[in-house]
């Protein structure tokens, strides 16, 4: 008997910046993520212009999907192609092409799991204060009914806000937060935590048949000894990597322990009355989550360092003054682009997420980026992506045997994308596209041996 549910979400995920492209076609604004508004820090990788040319070839890529049996399939909508300006005009086109893909992906029994905002923030939202304004309350209300008004009767599944701690942990490397409006990371939290609470309520109001929950990057951490000093040090990180993003939304709190952290460091967030009232009554009906590793931790003086990022990503690890700081794993392998790999962890977190809010779990992104090789034939063997995926999907079943409620698994990605700070050359897909860093080449789909794996584990419900 099949350790998942029958009705099992099986899919893959992508985001429209880093898949689409077309970003002079089909009446699409400006974004934070166009040549015309982002300074690539390394020159040597494109940008998304172009992308995985997903606008063009929507219809074959959805045939691939298809092809393996997906049940779900997990992308963002582009909020730039869809509200053409700060008077909130709509983009017809970028509708109809949404209304199209939804219509294709349900044609082929293939479930809508739909993000709403995934990091493209509209340059017209950015000129009018950007994520710290309160401005953007108005104009994200205003973007989401327009989704829910449009596309409400055909998606079951809505994501409120893709990974909110990231945007405000490394925003200055993803490009969510300008640095000329960039004053206290955590302000753009709170705003983007009310905006979340706002969409739960119109969803709820206008798409009553569907569902709808935040979708954070969740990496549970370990202490790295023994000491009692890193046990704190390891809910001190859990705390600021992980719940803090949740807590506002499942429980209707921030913690104490974080109104103290930013007390401590100076900081400070403005709130409302109003806006705290919205987190009592703006549940989530789930949570989904993004996974590719633990981190490990060490308390930290309040004299040493800095807060942020310890390196350029969302995996490398973090460093809060006097609260924690990110080691590295020994017991731990790592991927080609350095990310350390624990399925256990996974297993872990899945757990740790479940048994601290009781809500239902997707996991909406996990995977390995690769250098892959296409061989002269025409061939792409990826079994390390295979050997990833079998593990982790292997502690994903132990977590359902655990008593983890899971809806679906959508791993990163569909097919190959354009990574946000490593280009095209660091892929994810089960499908190749044939492109390098500047030269697009012919664009051809090549399956992976990953998609043919994938395609018998969907058609097994997930026994191998």
């Amino acid at each position: 008997m099949s350790k998942f549910p029958k009705d099992f979400l099986w899919g893959a995920a992508t985001s429209a910046y880093q898949v689409e492209g077309g970003i002079y076609q089909g009446g699409k604004v400006p974004s934070s993520m166009d040549p015309s508004s982002k300074e690539h820090a390394n020159k040597e990788i494109t940008d998304f212009s172009v992308a995985s040319d997903h606008y063009n070839h929507w219809k074959e890529d959805v045939a691939l999907m298809a092809e393996m049996g997906f049940k779900s399939y997990r992308f963002s909508i582009s909020w730039p192609r869809i509200i053409k300006d700060k008077e909130g005009n709509i983009n017809q086109e970028g509708i109809d092409f949404y209304n199209n893909l939804l219509d294709e992906l349900i044609k082929n029994n293939i479930e809508p799991v739909v993000t709403i905002f995934h990091f493209d923030i509209p340059m017209f939202v950015e000129e009018d204060g950007g994520l710290e304004s309160k401005n953007v309350y108005k104009h994200y209300e205003r973007y989401c009914s327009v989704l829910f008004k449009n596309f409400g009767s055909k998606v079951k599944y809505w994501l409120t806000v893709n990974e909110l701690n990231v945007m405000v942990l490394i925003s200055q490397i993803i490009n969510t937060n300008k640095e000329k409006y960039s004053s206290n990371e955590w302000q753009v939290m709170h705003n983007m935590n009310v905006v979340q609470a706002k969409a739960i309520l119109m969803c709820r109001e206008m798409c009553p048949k569907s569902k709808i929950g935040p979708a954070p990057n969740i990496a549970i951490n370990y202490p790295a000894s023994s000491k009692p000093e890193d046990f704190t040090a390891k809910l001190n990180m859990d705390l600021l990597r992980n719940w803090v993003y949740l807590d506002i939304l499942c429980r209707g709190t921030y913690s104490k322990k974080f109104l103290s952290y930013l007390e401590q460091n100076n900081k400070q967030i403005h709130t409302t009355s109003e806006e705290m009232e919205l987190f009592k009554i703006a549940k989530p009906d789930f949570i989904a989550i993004n996974y590719y590793s633990s981190g490990t931790v060490e308390a930290l003086d309040n004299k040493d360092g800095n807060d942020g990022a310890t390196n350029a990503d969302q995996q490398s690890g973090f460093a809060f003054k006097g609260f924690a700081k990110s080691v590295k794993n020994p017991n731990l392998e790592k991927t080609q682009f350095g990310w350390e790999i624990d399925p256990v962890g996974f297993r872990n977190t899945l757990r740790e997420v479940w048994e601290r809010y009781q809500l239902p779990i997707m996991v909406t992104e996990n995977g390995i980026g690769a250098r892959d090789v296409l061989t002269e034939d025409g061939k792409v063997h990826d079994d390390y992506r295979i050997d990833f995926y079998q593990k982790h999907i292997h502690q994903m079943a132990l977590a359902i045997e655990d008593g983890v409620e899971m809806i679906g698994y959508m791993p990163w990605s569909a097919i190959d994308l354009v990574s946000t700070h490593e280009g095209i050359s660091k892929r994810y897909g089960f499908v190749y596209v044939n492109r390098d860093e500047f030269d697009l080449k012919d664009m051809k789909r090549i399956r992976k041996d990953s998609f043919y794996w994938y395609k018998e584990l969907i058609s097994k419900n997930g026994e191998l």
